[in-house]
């Protein structure tokens, strides 16, 4: 189906290039003008096309996401916007609304047809997920002048000049976040594109370099704030705070507002839902310390009434403006609707102050607004009822009160209903009650439930949970835990985002198939929440009876420790392996230290290569020191480059040596910024093109000047574009590049054979299976291959005349065992960092659903 071409840009969007050279984005590394970004927005655009679609955009808060979203604007292309960390969501929407383009991180478009299918209103714009159900078909339709005059009412009573510069402290797909972005753009302000926490010191460097002039902020905002020492902070260029996302209690109103009367900024309390595009009121900075329990007054071009309802003392407070949304969409036939309301009944009962400011006095229905989050009371009673458990909810923005029925475990219905509801642990308190209280009509009385909360509550026993509970040993959580020695996890948490790597990962594959029943593809990139309701049995067949899959990467790097090793030892004789797991590294390079903002997977990608260069370096400084075989360059890990050229013991750890030197290169090259953003925008075509830089050292037609393993980044580059090779035109074309420059490698026909073997079954092969019998045996030997690599020189040689075999399992022993030994060091190393670091640095679990 194909749509007239007769829609409206938004403006604020369309004319960013009317700023000129004034700075527009400002990162730790790089400002770019708003004359620049208009450009990039306008290739976008070209590459959107000039046909209306719908697109849909999981957005992080970095450039490429900016530049979509703006390019949507400008394009004219109604767009379905989502944070990135939740994919399940995304392919639940996009299963629901089939949009015509996705857009992946990077600005990966992907095209499901080249025009549309869909009947697109002229006025529709964004759709926004609401309630705080990211993944719910459930959307608000916002319109072009949505968004155009709430950016111009927040502009406006914020008084924001081009001079100002807000921080992005929350998440860009969140309707305050955004109304950061689309007021300050609108003016020609600049934006500190950043995805830190407050918590963060880097925040706060990168908040005074680039003089950022303002923040957003939610509640548990400014709980962090307390934590890490807000009040003494030097921020000479804020002007303004803003807050918003759920009510802040009065008493930390008139405290933040007096602490910047007294450091010369302004706190500006506000009020909004996504249906009204983000903001309706806001309290006037000079109230704040009289008023501040209040709402405030309407935005500018707004207007607030109060309804009376039948049997309530206050009434429902109503807002119009033009902000308010069209309407809601459920299907994808929706978004052809146009108008459905003219005025926003907020559910909200309210009452004006003498001073004719608004004040919000409690909820209509059975939702409450907890640290940003839009709560169903009656979900809460549902959830519970399905356990089981009868149950009464109740509760205010402070927090969520349950009484339940009974003589139940109230430390583990707290945590599944924590986890359930998307709620921080501490937001909600669980009591148990002989017989739920009811009114004398004989309907549960839910100010009695909310009269259990005491300020003086008793903390409740700690019961430890049982097994496949939330938190049990069973759990995706749990599992996660104990690999990564992590104890705060949130729902929208990922394996990768953890800190997994491909040295934790194999443990937590094995634990997790074991727990789901089956090993999903992308687990560890998947978050959390979708991980956990993906349990199942695993079908009864005959073969899994006998044999369980394993991911391939792991099977290969057992196979190839034992292949090596017995080749050294001379049990028998099958070279090759170590080219396959350096072809393993590149892969596993790609899927676990690739995720996040540019800074964060440089960290990452630091803290990896430490889990390699520590136990290396600690080890061959052992040797070193108990035989003649090595020299100082070894301990450096440096004999590559100034040893000798000839193949001597020195020469024994030219695998860890080469890995060591292509973490680095990677770590370094991504660190620049536009390879960063190259790597983003084209994830399979960067290890491509080293792969091609690889293959002239293959070929020696380069002489990097690293004797016998130069030919290492051809082989690294390609098990990376291995892992980013989505489609199977993609993945034949690495089988081709492949199978085209591995013969005469080697002149060696079975060791090339071996290679070639190793890199079409890591191509092709998701999992392979293993007798059940070896599964652990094959796990411990993956978990231990750099390990067993490095003992085993000093292991075999006095055996090996006496038996090769008992020389081999005793090299893969010791190897092990030395794993076990590091993995205990850092272990007790990070619980010990852990718990210095929680003291300062308990991170916002949650995303707000809404402003």
């Amino acid at each position: 189906m194909t749509t007239q071409i007769d829609f409206m840009r938004v403006p604020f969007a369309a004319d960013l290039a009317s700023y000129g050279d004034r700075p527009a984005i400002l990162t730790e590394t790089l400002t770019l003008t708003y004359r620049e970004l208009a450009e990039r927005v306008d290739d976008l655009v070209l590459r959107l096309g000039t046909e209306r679609r719908l697109v849909a955009l999981a957005a992080a808060n970095d450039l490429e996401s900016l530049i979509a979203y703006l390019a949507a604007l400008a394009g004219g292309h109604p767009l379905i916007l989502l944070p990135e960390d939740k994919p399940a969501a995304l392919e639940s929407l996009i299963a629901a609304y089939d949009p015509d383009v996705v857009v992946r991180s990077g600005n990966v478009l992907e095209e499901r047809r080249p025009g549309t299918r869909h009947e697109l209103h002229r006025d529709l714009a964004l759709l926004l997920s609401t309630s705080g159900s990211t993944g719910s078909p459930k959307l608000v339709r916002l319109s072009q002048a949505n968004l155009q005059s709430n950016a111009e009412s927040i502009s406006e009573y914020l008084a924001i000049g081009p001079d100002d510069r807000a921080a992005t402290t929350l998440p860009m797909s969140y309707c305050y976040g955004l109304s950061v972005i689309n007021s300050h753009l609108l003016r020609g302000a600049g934006l500190v594109l950043t995805d830190l926490s407050v918590v963060d010191p880097c925040f706060w460097e990168l908040f005074r370099n680039r003089g950022a002039t303002a923040f957003a902020a939610v509640p548990y905002t400014f709980e962090l704030l307390e934590r890490v020492g807000f009040a003494e902070m030097e921020l000479p260029s804020l002007r303004y705070v803003t807050q918003a996302g759920g009510r802040l209690v009065p008493e930390m109103v008139q405290e933040y507002a007096g602490l910047g009367r007294r450091k010369g900024w302004d706190l500006v309390v506000m009020y909004g839902q996504t249906e009204a595009t983000a903001r309706m009121a806001y309290l006037p900075s000079e109230l704040a310390a009289t008023v501040p329990g209040a709402i405030g007054i309407p935005v500018p071009g707004g207007a607030f009434r109060i309804d009376p309802v039948p049997g309530l003392e206050h009434g429902e407070l109503v807002y119009t403006g033009p902000n308010v949304m069209l309407g809601y969409a459920e299907t994808a036939e929706d978004l052809g609707k146009g108008r459905a309301i003219d005025e926003l009944r907020t559910g909200d009962l309210a009452r004006q102050h003498p001073t004719g400011v608004y004040e919000v006095v409690g909820r209509r229905s059975r939702f409450v607004k907890i640290v940003g989050l839009r709560v169903d009371l009656g979900e809460v009673e549902r959830m519970l009822a399905d356990l089981g458990v009868l149950a009464a909810s109740a509760g205010t923005d402070d927090g969520l009160v349950v009484a339940v029925e009974g003589g139940h475990d109230t430390q583990l219905l707290g945590k599944v209903l924590a986890q359930g509801m998307g709620l921080p642990r501490a937001a909600l308190q669980v009591h148990t009650v002989e017989h739920l209280p009811r009114l004398a009509t004989g309907k549960l009385d839910y100010q009695s439930v909310l009269a259990l909360s005491r300020p003086d509550t008793e903390p409740e026993p700690v019961h430890a949970p049982a097994d496949g509970a939330a938190d049990g040993p069973g759990s995706v959580r749990r599992i996660f835990a104990d690999a990564l020695e992590v104890s705060d996890i949130a729902d929208g948490d990922t394996f990768v985002s953890l800190g997994g790597d491909s040295l934790s990962y194999v443990a937590a594959s094995v634990r997790l198939e074991k727990a789901l029943g089956h090993l999903p593809p992308d687990w560890h990139v998947t978050p959390v929440r979708d991980l956990e309701p993906r349990r199942r049995d695993a079908p009864a067949r005959t073969l899994r009876r006998f044999f369980a899959p394993l991911e391939t990467s792991i099977v290969l790097r057992a196979v190839g420790i034992v292949l090596i090793v017995s080749t050294h030892v001379g049990l028998f004789s099958w070279q090759g392996a170590a080219h396959v797991l350096m072809a393993v590294a590149g892969y596993n390079f790609a899927r676990f230290q690739l995720a996040g903002e540019r800074v964060r997977r440089v960290r990452r990608q630091l803290a990896s290569l430490a889990r390699v260069v520590v136990p290396s370096v600690a080890f061959i400084a052992a040797a070193y020191l108990i035989t003649d075989n090595y020299t100082p360059a070894n301990i450096l890990l440096l004999n590559a480059i100034v040893g000798p050229e000839a193949v001597t013991t020195q020469w024994h750890f030219w695998f860890i040596e080469i890995l060591v030197y292509l973490l680095l290169g990677m770590t370094a090259l991504l660190a620049i910024p536009w390879v960063d953003r190259a790597e983003r925008r084209f994830p399979l075509l960067l290890p491509l093109a080293l792969t091609g830089a690889g293959l002239l050292t293959r070929y020696e037609l380069v002489d990097p000047g690293v004797p016998n393993t130069a030919p290492a980044l051809w082989l690294f580059a390609l098990g990376w574009a291995i892992a980013r090779s989505r489609t199977a035109a993609q993945r034949c074309m690495v089988s081709v590049i492949a199978v085209l420059t591995v013969p005469g490698f080697f002149d060696n026909a079975a060791r090339e054979g071996t290679l070639l073997a190793g890199i079409l079954v890591l191509i092709w092969l998701p999992s392979i299976p293993v007798p059940k019998g070896l599964r652990r045996l094959t796990v411990v030997l993956a978990s231990a291959s750099l390990y067993a690599y490095l003992v085993h020189w000093l292991v075999y040689p006095p055996l090996a005349g006496i038996s090769p075999a008992l020389a081999v399992g005793a090299s893969l022993a010791a190897g092990a065992l030395y794993w076990a030994l590091c993995t205990r060091v850092v272990d007790a190393a990070t619980r010990r960092r852990t718990r210095v670091h929680r003291l300062l640095d308990p991170r916002p679990r949650q995303v707000p659903g809404q402003g």
